[in-house]
């Protein structure tokens, strides 16, 4: 545990969660894979530096129910426009038969192992650490005829099933809190919190960068030398782009409004389409014929007017070189 404690304190991320969001950010579950995650940062922190100081460390009594996360994959259109699933969580739940007590006629005595503290105090070299009571799990209360569903623990294993409603403008490691849909608390404890993590999949078309989207558009090489009206998609339908002559691959086309709307500011990012040029395939004898004709009219000087990226491209390696043989 001080080891635990040295790593939460020297870690410059685990020590601003902590700032942040306090015991919550390392409670089981929270921020691990399915059940896992961290220690509970505000038992270390009370085993330790609460007893060495003299502090009370936290409240005596049970503690709450463990936080799940369940990672939640969608569509980029479902999280753009928002969606509500229905999700199947495998968690622990209030035994129903005992009111979550886990005694079976409902009596519940103090727990003679901590005398009703929930804590007990263990010898450790020079350090005088407190833990939670091995013997009642930390409620500081017994029972004596334990509960024969859920055996004394006052919760089951169960499946639940849950409506989330995810809010449009969602992205990748967008974290929804449902409150106290988490595991039961033991000994009828407060349940925790659940977190639905999304996971957007990648897009066929468009990639997203926060709230704007990218995507390749594909023209034909006399469209960009003469110039078009394309028609191109959105998350919503088509646009309209004007490609002026002489546009090179990679020219950037922005659309306004048109990629996501925050989901915080509600304001909504654009849609940046990327032109390609595409090279011809397949090609007829007819149109052969014709390339190799239009191909006469780049030669001599003609071809620095009419090409002048490439003439500039030739010189540079015809001057290097010159410069390479001397």
């Amino acid at each position: 545990e001080a080891k635990e404690a040295y790593e939460v304190l020297s870690d410059a991320n685990k020590r601003r969660m902590y700032d942040q969001h306090g015991h919550a950010a390392f409670e089981n579950g929270h921020g691990g894979g399915g059940q896992g995650g961290y220690a509970d940062v505000g038992d270390i922190f009370g085993d330790i530096f609460g007893d060495i100081f003299g502090g009370g460390g936290r409240s005596r009594g049970p503690r709450r129910g463990s936080d799940l996360r369940y990672i939640m994959e969608l569509d980029l259109e479902e999280a753009v426009f928002g969606v509500e699933r229905r999700i199947e969580v495998p968690t622990l739940v209030s035994c129903q038969h005992c009111a979550g007590s886990g005694s079976a006629d409902g009596k519940v005595e103090t727990c003679g192992t901590c005398r009703g503290q929930g804590r007990v105090r263990m010898q450790q070299g020079i350090f005088s650490v407190q833990q939670a009571c091995p013997h009642c799990a930390g409620s500081g209360k017994a029972v004596s005829n334990p509960c024969d569903h859920c055996r004394g623990q006052g919760r089951l294993e169960d499946q639940r099933v849950l409506s989330v409603k995810i809010p449009p403008g969602v992205d990748n490691g967008d974290r929804i809190r449902l409150q106290g849909e988490g595991e039961a608390g033991p000994a009828g404890a407060p349940a925790g919190d659940l977190f639905v993590e999304v996971q957007v999949r990648p897009h066929e078309i468009f990639r997203r960068d926060g709230d704007d989207l990218y995507c390749e558009v594909p023209i034909r090489f006399s469209q960009a030398a003469l110039g078009d009206d394309i028609r191109v998609p959105t998350l919503d339908g088509e646009a309209e782009i004007k490609v002026p002559h002489e546009t090179q691959t990679g020219r950037l086309f922005r659309l306004r409004g048109k990629g996501v709307k925050s989901v915080r500011s509600r304001a909504a990012g654009d849609l940046l389409c990327r032109v390609v040029v595409e090279t011809p395939v397949k090609l007829t004898s007819k149109q052969r014929e014709l390339l190799e004709e239009f191909e006469t009219t780049f030669e001599g000087d003609k071809a620095r007017r009419h090409s002048p990226k490439s003439s500039s491209f030739l010189d540079g390696v015809k001057a290097f070189w010159e410069k390479v043989t001397g």
